[in-house]
């Protein structure tokens, strides 16, 4: 085999071809969404991107005679060391064709780049975070991944697992339909039970005050979800930057926010599956494809639970099972009839549980992978 060429990136035309490889891996594969080119630079550059005011990434290509064969993210997260009090480091941003001694390389030099700076462990693959686009896909390949979640070639467990990564956790991802969930006596009874109890109050995002809104996001987001493993709090910035990236695709009626005796306790953001109009974008929103996020909207049969959570004090009430009773009667009046849960870590058992209850299936799994170093 000719010599593997690994290079860092360091100009944006070297950029552009870490974004655009991803067309290369996916040619002619009905299930990938492309993303939006415009999104992707954002995400990496290291000024845009608020992730950087705390991380650092290098960003490795694969080369063989010239052509392009694979790349690579390594990550440091500051965040995630300080909060966890360990040594991790990630790669992310993973593509490669199906060659164990390319990904070999790839998968050395993240690792090289991390135990230079200290690491003892490589995690993944994360882009760039646990709060991003997170895990491996490991089950059902037959199906196009909804807004915000990860698609992947199945040869991807194999270059992972013969390199010598080991599980570090699995992910769920429910598929909800919208009969099976109104047809549980048990989810009703709960959400009606919980509502007379507590008195909770559910409100949806009011689009004319979207400032104080994102302030009730901020309370909620990092108090919810604390003692989840892996972890990783957002900044005011970061929460900020999805906001303004999300805030033109939410759908107002879906964003929801609990409140017991006028104090916040829980906070759900489901969205629309624009992936399903993203699919037909091949990357550009600009300059006609724009148009197709409100004249496609209207064909958009799945909805996407990407958080869901209650503040600690006030779990273990049954105001899960009010929110979801929430989201999927408002989801049906807008003509969405399937959703996802996604995604829920393999032992988290309030939340399984709860999924479960709705009559919902696990139809995907995902892989966070890690490795010594």
């Amino acid at each position: 085999m000719s010599e593997i060429k690994i290079s860092t990136v360091k100009t944006k035309s070297d950029l552009m071809r870490f974004i655009k490889f991803q067309w290369k891996i996916y040619d002619g594969e009905p299930y990938w969404v492309p993303p939006l080119i415009m999104d992707r630079k954002k995400l990496l550059s290291k000024d845009k991107n608020p992730f950087f005011k705390h991380g650092d990434a290098e960003y490795f290509l694969a080369e063989i005679n010239g052509e392009l064969v694979g790349r690579i993210a390594a990550i440091r997260n500051d965040l995630h060391n300080k909060y966890h009090h360990d040594k991790v480091g990630f790669f992310g941003f993973f593509e490669c064709i199906n060659d164990q001694q390319v990904a070999n390389a790839l998968f050395d030099a993240a690792k090289n780049w991390l135990k230079a700076r200290g690491f003892n462990a490589m995690r993944g693959p994360a882009n760039p975070s646990s709060n991003d686009e997170y895990a491996m896909l490991i089950e059902g390949f037959n199906d196009s991944p909804r807004i915000l979640m990860n698609y992947n070639p199945p040869y991807y467990i194999n270059l992972c697992e013969n390199y010598g990564f080991k599980k570090a956790k699995d992910l769920y991802a429910y598929s909800l339909e919208y009969d099976k969930v109104v047809s549980s006596d048990k989810v009703r009874r709960v959400a009606e039970i919980a509502q007379k109890r507590t008195g909770i109050k559910i409100t949806s995002l009011n689009m004319k005050d979207f400032k104080n809104e994102l302030l009730k996001v901020k309370y909620i987001y990092n108090k919810a979800w604390a003692l989840n493993w892996g972890f990783v709090p957002m900044t005011d910035e970061e929460i900020d930057a999805a906001a303004k990236d999300l805030k033109p695709l939410a759908e107002p009626s879906l964003v929801l926010f609990g409140e017991i005796n006028n104090q916040l306790v829980g906070f759900a953001l489901v969205m629309l599956d624009y992936s399903q109009v993203f699919k037909e974008m091949n990357g550009h929103l600009f300059p006609f494809n724009f148009i197709k996020l409100y004249t496609k909207k209207k064909n958009i049969t799945w909805a996407r639970i990407i958080t869901l959570g209650i503040i600690p004090e006030f779990q273990k009430k049954g105001l899960d099972a009010v929110f979801y009773w929430e989201i999927v009667n408002r989801a049906a009046k807008l003509g969405i009839f399937k959703g996802e849960a996604s995604w829920i870590l393999e032992d988290n058992d309030m939340m399984n549980r709860g999924a479960q209850a709705l009559n919902a299936e696990v139809y995907k799994k995902y892989r966070v992978w890690e490795i010594s170093i």
